[in-house]
């Protein structure tokens, strides 16, 4: 049985146009792991606004405790819309580390992702990481705290 940072293997996700295929492509990969995951859109590569998908995906997360993924052409965009939510803690990852790191010393809940910088391959990765990494809490809650 694979290890989850998340109480439940429910995960949100959201994409714009830009995001549309590596979105489909993670929902793949994650769904024969036993992810449950809920699709909030977009369901075309039908030009759109990703700060629409970014906040429909922070309002179904909210009070689930579940974790989201968002992506869009480099994952800056959607990472900026959600963090304007009091609940979310949105990190853009391109890196392994980045996905730890997120997950250890800031208590990330949504990762956020580019179709356009970030290969498949690698965004699996990540969000295998992202999904898999606890927080460490200690000295890194009372950091948090201070954000508020």
């Amino acid at each position: 049985m694979e290890l989850t940072a998340f109480p439940q293997k429910i995960v949100f996700i959201a994409s714009d146009h830009a995001g549309f295929a590596l979105k489909n492509a993670l929902t793949a990969y994650l769904t024969p792991l036993g992810w449950q995951v809920q699709d909030i859109g977009t369901h075309s590569k039908t030009s759109c606004d990703y700060p629409d998908f970014a906040n429909a995906l922070c309002l179904a997360m909210q009070d689930s405790g579940n974790p989201g993924i968002l992506v869009c052409g480099t994952g800056i965009g959607m990472s900026m819309a959600a963090n304007r939510h009091k609940h979310i803690r949105a990190a853009v990852c391109t890196h392994e580390f980045h996905a730890e790191a997120c997950r250890l010393h800031n208590n990330a809940n949504v990762i956020c992702l580019g179709e356009r910088v970030t290969a498949e391959g690698l965004a699996c990765r990540l969000v295998h990481l992202f999904l898999t990494t606890p927080f460490e809490g200690g000295r890194h809650t009372r950091r948090l705290e201070g954000m508020l």
